[in-house]
């Protein structure tokens, strides 16, 4: 009983398994990186070749940037920081390419929302997590 009320200190270094309070923005990540690939199918799909190869690869590249970040994040490894900056990177080019791209009225005001709720949130959070330390302070 004592063992569970009283669990011994994490080791320095790589852990296997993150802390509980820990693990959150590896799942957000990772979350958000996994709604990227239907939605990269959508773009796909539906728009003309020219423009669809330049945004299905950059969407991609997000994906793979979150899901990077995530997986680290989420196992406690340590690597985090370099997806992280690059998912945060990507993530400010797409929110300004798509506001400057698309046309005035419904479609602006689309990806000025999209900019605001999703974009720039989840790359401050990357940005944060970028410049967070691999391993916690010792104390």
């Amino acid at each position: 009983m004592t063992l569970l009320l009283n669990p011994p200190a994490p080791k320095a270094g790589w852990r296997p398994f993150a802390v509980e309070g820990d693990r959150w923005p590896g799942r957000v990540l990772t979350g958000a990186g996994l709604a990227l690939l239907p939605w990269t199918v959508c773009l796909a799909a539906t728009l003309p070749p020219g423009q669809a190869v330049a945004w299905v690869t950059l969407d991609l590249l997000e994906a793979a940037a979150l899901l990077g970040a995530g997986r680290r994040l989420r196992r406690g490894a340590p690597g985090h920081r370099r997806p992280a900056a690059a998912a945060a990177l990507l993530l400010l080019v797409d929110a300004v390419a798509d506001v400057t791209t698309a046309a005035p009225g419904a479609e602006l005001a689309t990806a000025v929302a999209m900019a605001l709720a999703t974009e720039l949130p989840l790359a401050a959070v990357c940005g944060a997590l970028a410049l967070r330390p691999e391993r916690p302070a010792a104390r």
